[in-house]
């Protein structure tokens, strides 16, 4: 959802919620927009230097991407221009310590592993995070045509603010919610999923040996060469995150 409100300093502040999703066998995209009447705010949208970690990337087995499959938004690209992206964990609840615990470390491994191609720093003050994790269920899901809702295994949103209201930088930061449903091998695939999506592959791959498939497999798989390779590409777009946004 995007929504558009003045504050008391007279920035106008966008509100955005773009709905990524996993149900039962099935990965799907949701968007739903609202806005008023006029939008004061113009989006110019240019790219930012690439991060170390990606400019360094080479695929020498030229297994291609799936860039063709990722979604522009309103302002461009999801992509991160500060780094480390600060990631916090919430710690699960109304479970035992030792689940707790495991939980928490199969999350740690999913960004660990993203680590490698992008800067990423756990925190613990909620306040200060860009992407938050939280163990919880997503709110159920009504297809078009059916009054049936169906379980979802994840779901990752967004939301579009200013950071910096002397400068008017548009930033943005995630909201992850993973089914306490999902366990074992699961969590671990379902965190690296939506942590891809996160971090700006807000789309699917076509095939099952990449960790953005757009549907659930029975035996999950690790980042692959296509993933990163889709990422990098992401990252030379052009965005309006990060850059100031011009008031009409």
């Amino acid at each position: 959802m995007y929504k558009i409100q003045n504050n008391r300093l007279f920035w106008q502040r966008l509100l955005t919620v773009l709905t990524l999703f996993i149900s039962t066998g099935l990965l799907v995209i949701l968007t739903n927009f609202q806005t008023n009447a006029t939008n004061q705010n113009s989006y110019q949208q240019k790219p930012h230097p690439l991060p170390p970690t990606l400019e360094k990337w080479q695929d020498k087995t030229n297994s291609g991407d799936y860039f063709d499959n990722i979604q522009p938004t309103k302002v461009g690209y999801l992509i991160w221009s500060s780094f480390p992206v600060k990631v916090k964990i919430e710690k699960p609840t109304g479970i035992s310590e030792k689940q707790s615990q495991v939980w928490v470390n199969n999350v740690l491994q999913t960004i660990q592993e993203w680590n490698i191609y992008l800067p990423l720093q756990v925190v613990e003050n909620s306040e200060v995070a860009d992407i938050k994790i939280v163990r919880k269920a997503p709110p159920l899901q009504i297809e078009p045509g059916s009054k049936i809702p169906r379980a979802r295994s994840a779901l990752t949103t967004y939301e579009l603010y200013n950071q910096n209201h002397q400068n008017n930088i548009l930033s943005h930061h995630f909201t992850i919610l993973l089914s306490p449903s999902q366990t074992g091998d699961y969590v671990l695939s379902a965190a690296r999923h939506e942590l891809g999506h996160a971090l700006g592959i807000w789309g699917h791959s076509p095939l099952q040996t990449d960790a953005l498939y757009f549907s659930q497999v029975r035996k999950p798989v690790s980042i692959s060469t296509r993933d990163v390779n889709t990422l990098k590409k992401v990252y030379e777009q052009s965005t309006s995150l990060g850059w100031s946004v011009v008031e009409n």
